[in-house]
């Protein structure tokens, strides 16, 4: 009853006044231009997708871009367009391709989830040793492109590859084509898999299994009957980032695929190699459609999952059993095993001075990466793009999601802000870069001066991995009590002013987790940007796909290693800085002794 009075003050604070003041204009103003940010990086991109699927083409899609921005189609043209989709959409071609990624997308989501779930339960339920070691080398695919395992199967598997003879001997003709890519990704989407799953096993309330050990259950049947029920919703929300992550890849089809076609490298081969931009924005719309029936699908489960902690629940505490240790052990070793043989053929490689006439460890690769001058810009812009989308996206995720959950002010801002801050998810990397070209390349757009620079790299980039970090942001804001801005409220602070003295400190840690989240993504990604950059503006990441086309492959793994040990290095770095901001943000909450 006690905090009654200061609950009625804040909400008094918070209620809409017929004369806005300084501070709620303020507020306003920032949540204007948030939403400005995500209309001009989203909302505009996916509008001219839309735009130019259903304009009659013209060679650059001038028609469409225009509609995006304003400009009518006509009647007649949304009447050829039609009949140009049915056409297309009859095409064996389209029909081929939609139907190897459908089938490698669900063949690599049936391989990795039960090995990560074998994984997850290892790290949850065993008492084997060395899971922090496991572990660390697991999510080490996130600190590399996705074209890196790509390349080292090639150096193990492909035509001259170390273990060519053994991969045919499995019934395979080669390494490149539908087996290379699905193994690639297997191992690029493993850890995001795992991840979700540690997460789902590890929410195990350790009364239910005392009660079934207590009336005789074997082992078996618990499993059956309280894991597998209590991970449901960790399994369908892996199944579904799994399947959406393969599907809407490009570079490992890219590198590895050969003649296999799927979707996103259609759209790339119509886009780059045609010049149709018609065509490719229609098969990006269906490369948009799995990607959004999937993030659907999770998001309905999401609804439905229910608390599985209680209040009274106690932690499931995994016990010494020597023989089932030794099992996850063998289990994760193999796992962890193969994803350094292929770290490791990429890193040895990137040395080899010839492969594989001369496989004398030499720098030449390294040297090329960091002198030549092509190169040299390529990782400094990558290094560029990463630094500014780490500085500035943390704070515009802190801004959305700060707005979303402690403001009230203009109801229907913040419902679109809502629903363009969850959309990023849904939409591939090559549809959101695609639409960003018909969007800012449009003369009538004017915004047309930003085409081509690394400003719009960084928003794009920004864009693309918002969804993750304002999830992120959220949930830290949510664990915030709202007392705060209740006292605040009854001691006539603003609300702008208690964000910055208590909720930004308190959310240190949080912005430096989604900062490595922004820069770690910045520097590997691939598909977001493949459109976008120039000859003054290419990525490491994107160098990697040319170095491999010109046969390069050596160039092309050391490139790859770069990222890869520039990623470690800063990850590094922002587990001491978050480590420091944790302590920091411990001694601000702890109260005052006496004096």
């Amino acid at each position: 009853m006690s905090d009654l009075p200061l609950t009625r003050a804040w909400h008094a604070n918070r209620a809409p006044r017929l004369h806005a003041t300084a501070p709620d204009r303020l507020i306003q103003a920032l949540l204007l231009a948030v939403l400005a940010l995500l209309l001009v990086g989203l909302g505009g991109p996916l509008a001219a997708i839309l735009a130019q699927a259903f304009t009659p083409a013209n060679g650059m899609g001038k028609v469409a871009t225009d509609a995006a921005v304003g400009a009518a189609v006509p009647p007649a043209g949304w009447a050829v367009a039609l009949a140009g989709l049915r056409d297309y959409l009859a095409s064996p071609a389209l029909l081929r391709s939609l139907g190897n990624s459908l089938w490698v997308s669900v063949l690599v989501t049936l391989i990795v989830l039960p090995l990560a779930f074998v994984f997850a339960y290892a790290l949850t339920r065993s008492a084997m040793p060395f899971k922090g070691l496991l572990r660390a080398i697991t999510l080490l695919p996130l600190l590399a492109p996705s074209l890196l395992s790509a390349i080292a199967l090639i150096y193990w598997f492909g035509n001259q590859g170390l273990l060519r003879d053994a991969w045919r001997a499995l019934g395979f003709d080669g390494i490149y084509g539908v087996s290379g890519i699905v193994v690639a990704e297997c191992f690029a989407v493993f850890p995001h898999v795992l991840m979700i799953l540690v997460s789902a096993l590890g929410l195990a309330d350790a009364r239910l299994y005392e009660a079934a050990d207590a009336m005789g259950t074997s082992a078996w049947r618990k499993f059956f009957t309280i894991t597998l029920p209590g991970a449901r919703y960790g399994l369908v929300s892996a199944g579904m980032v799994s399947f959406t992550l393969v599907i809407t890849d490009f570079g490992i089809p890219k590198v590895i695929g050969g003649n296999y076609n799927v979707l996103a490298t259609d759209v790339f081969k119509l886009v780059i190699g045609q010049q149709d931009f018609q065509r490719g924005a229609i098969v990006a719309l269906l490369l948009l459609l799995p990607a959004l029936l999937s993030f659907g699908v999770d998001h309905l489960v999401q609804r439905r999952q229910t608390a599985m902690l209680s209040a009274r629940a106690v932690t499931l505490v995994p016990q010494p059993s020597p023989g089932f240790d030794r099992l996850m052990l063998l289990a994760c070793g193999l796992i962890a095993g193969l994803m350094l043989s292929l770290f490791g053929m990429a890193v040895f490689a990137s040395f080899a001075t010839l492969w594989p006439y001369n496989l004398t460890p030499s720098l030449a690769h390294y040297v090329s990466g960091l002198v030549d001058a092509e190169l040299d810009v390529a990782l400094f812009n990558s290094l560029k793009l990463a630094a500014g989308t780490a500085l500035i996206g943390p704070l515009v995720v802190f801004a959305g999601a700060w707005l979303l959950e402690k403001t009230t002010v203009l109801p229907g801002a913040r419902a679109l802000l809502r629903l363009l801050a969850l959309l990023p998810m849904a939409v591939p990397g090559l549809v959101l870069g695609l639409g960003t070209i018909l969007f800012f390349n449009a003369p009538a757009n004017p915004l047309h001066g930003l085409y081509q620079t690394g400003a719009l790299l960084v928003l794009c980039t920004l864009v693309h991995f918002y969804t993750t970090g304002h999830l992120t942001m959220t949930t830290a804001l949510k664990a915030i009590d709202p007392e705060f801005e209740a006292v605040s409220a009854s001691l006539k602070v603003p609300l702008h002013l208690t964000c910055w003295r208590v909720t930004l400190p308190i959310c240190l840690p949080t912005l430096i987790d989604v900062s490595r989240h922004f820069f770690i993504n910045a520097m590997t990604t691939v598909s977001a940007v493949v459109f976008l950059y120039s000859p003054d503006t290419r990525l490491a990441s994107v160098a990697i796909l040319n170095l491999d086309e010109a046969g390069e492959t050596g160039a092309a793994a050391a490139m790859a290693v770069l990222i890869t040990a520039v990623s470690a290095t800063v990850t590094v770095l922002y587990l001491l800085l978050a480590r420091w901001a944790q302590r920091h943000t411990q001694a601000w909450r702890q109260p005052a002794g006496p004096r």
